[in-house]
């Protein structure tokens, strides 16, 4: 890719999670420049200069400023959190539909500038808008990458944590599928350090039921945010950091995004959440691991969710 040594982000939609990613970005150093467009170019002007003003406290010296599609030319990394939000009485497939159509002029416009760098798309719903990034850009589909599962497997890191008393850091443990009420987790690869989580269950005399409680948790943990502050968007700000960090620093960590199946887990034709790992180029390889008839029929359903959408829904528009 012709952006091998640039570390230019653009940041398409400054709303709540766009700028909570931003934000995050003045804590650590290693972005020259920050792009911010949105359909609102006051809103990314004012963004633009609100974040500025804070450089000389913060840790990161990079250029902050509103643009235009041009400037994703000779970016690395394009991170789109940009879609409309649900809304009440409004069905996910009217959702997807509108959606779709939003991330479609994105993205054709992203590839009419020639950017050949990382896609990142945390927009709702996810995994299904990763697909419509990919395929409206024509990029190598390890080149767009979806933000999955990453905020749900966080979140279930934190609950473990504080369920055994252990350093988040040392969980080792994943939410797979999609982003959303089918997602799962494999249990039987979960991990406290090197020792088998469900081995430490046993040892401590703790509780299956807790871990279907602490799975339950992370389900229901976004609507019990949205209901009490209307949006959520720290959690996902912090985790898009870390992915795009990731593929700065070429550091091949295993993350779980939203990423092209070809067959890794018996399903292809759509991006979902599972183990990958992430460098410069995006998604390397798909990381398999061996799920058993629980787990895989949980991982089919959940596709075979997605793949009805794509089919009825999406590729129409896409072919408009």
């Amino acid at each position: 890719m012709k952006t091998a040594n640039s570390r230019k982000i653009v940041l398409v939609g400054c709303g709540f999670v766009g700028m909570s990613f931003a934000y995050t970005l003045l804590s650590e150093p290693g972005i020259d420049e920050l792009v911010l467009i949105d359909v609102n170019n006051d809103k990314a002007q004012g963004e633009a200069m609100d974040l500025s003003h804070g450089l000389p406290y913060a840790r990161s010296k990079m250029v902050i400023k509103a643009g235009n599609y041009e400037e994703c030319k000779d970016a690395a990394i394009v991170v789109i959190t940009a879609g409309a939000a649900q809304k009440p009485g409004q069905s996910r497939l009217e959702l997807t539909a509108i959606n779709t159509r939003i991330m479609k002029d994105i993205c054709q416009k992203i590839k009419a500038s020639g950017f050949d760098g990382i896609i990142i798309v945390a927009s709702n719903p996810v995994d299904l808008m990763t697909y419509v990034a990919q395929k409206a850009t024509g990029l190598k589909e390890s080149q767009v990458i979806g933000s999955g599962t990453l905020l749900d497997t966080a979140r279930l890191r934190y609950l473990l944590s504080n369920y055994f008393g252990v350093n988040a850091t040392n969980i080792h443990a994943y939410i797979m599928g999609e982003h959303g009420d089918s997602s799962f987790v494999p249990w039987i690869h979960a991990y406290i350090g090197c020792k088998s989580l469900l081995e430490v269950l046993d040892e401590e005399g703790k509780s299956l039921e807790d871990l279907l409680g602490i799975y339950e948790g992370v389900r229901i943990a976004a609507y019990e945010i949205i209901e009490k502050k209307k949006a959520t968007y720290y959690g996902i700000g912090l985790a898009l950091n870390r992915l795009v960090h990731a593929v700065l620093s070429n550091e091949n960590a295993i993350m779980t995004v939203s990423c092209a199946q070809h067959g890794e887990y018996g399903k292809e034709g759509l991006y979902i959440g599972t183990p990958a790992i992430v460098n410069r180029e995006g998604v390397r390889k798909v990381v398999k691991l061996g799920l058993n008839d629980v787990d895989q029929n949980k991982f089919d359903t959940s596709c075979e969710n997605l793949l009805k959408i794509i089919k009825e829904t999406i590729d129409p528009i896409l072919s408009e």
